[in-house]
């Protein structure tokens, strides 16, 4: 006798399936479905909870407002500053993040200590470099800038010493590799005669100062200042501003 088909063998949590589809994160959507907030086919579900991808969710009222309620940072992150956990002797950049750094323009919400709940960096900029970074309370901001599929560009401009190799300009672009990976394509030109533009669609560590050692050049001077559509553009270094509801990375 045939047996009958495990149908459990295809259903995934809940929480995941939100998290694929962009909504939020899984902390976020396990949040959610603890307080009551999330129905799958039109039932209620709780914590744990799995269902076939192609499922219905719908959230309720409360999740669509706490979700609009999160906020994103841009922060022009000076040198000397570390993006994420503090160091020895140097402190994190979330510091800058007060009222008294606040790049105030009309509109603009005030800093409120709820702001810093679940605020994290989205990325990293190295404690030698400046420039755009990145905070946020909203997951999905975070998936899209740091998930493993982001393709989202970061654009940099490097100030460099040294003699370029022959072919340097031609191996930054699309050649090198680093830790045994080999770098995906980048948009890298000259310019003026010290310095370079950088776009990257990845975020190795310290990856633009390794690449510019394989090519002869040393880094002096690294900003970053473009992000997806979003630029740094006038925020004073040091200072920070709300991202507004009609920006998108």
């Amino acid at each position: 006798m045939a047996s009958k088909p495990n149908t459990t063998d295809t259903k995934i949590r809940v929480s995941k399936i939100m998290a694929d589809r962009g909504m939020c994160s899984r902390r976020e959507a396990d949040a959610w479905i603890e307080k009551g907030w999330v129905k799958v086919d039109d039932v209620v579900i709780g914590v744990g909870h799995k269902a076939d991808p192609s499922c219905q969710i719908e959230l309720a009222p409360g999740a669509r407002q706490e979700r609009a309620e999160l906020v994103t940072i841009l922060l022009n992150k000076p040198v000397g500053y570390v993006s994420g956990q503090p160091e020895p002797a140097y402190e994190p950049a979330v510091r800058l993040i007060t009222k008294s750094n606040h790049f105030v323009s009309r509109g603009e919400p005030e800093l409120q200590p709820m702001h810093f709940e679940g605020l994290a960096p989205a990325g990293r900029l190295d404690i030698d470099s400046k420039g755009l970074l990145v905070f946020t309370q909203d997951g999905r901001v975070a998936r899209d800038l740091i998930g493993e599929s982001t393709s989202i560009e970061k654009e940099y401009l490097v100030r460099v010493e040294g003699e370029m190799k022959a072919n340097g300009l031609k191996l930054l672009r699309h050649g090198l590799s680093l830790d045994g990976y080999k770098l995906m394509e980048a948009q890298v030109e000259w310019q003026n005669e010290d310095q370079l533009r950088f776009v990257l669609r990845e975020g190795k560590k310290r990856q633009i100062r390794r690449m510019c050692e394989q090519v002869g050049l040393t880094v002096v001077g690294l900003k970053r200042v473009r992000i997806g559509r979003v630029l740094l553009g006038n925020l004073p270094e040091g200072q920070w501003r709300f991202l507004s509801a009609s920006e998108k990375f």
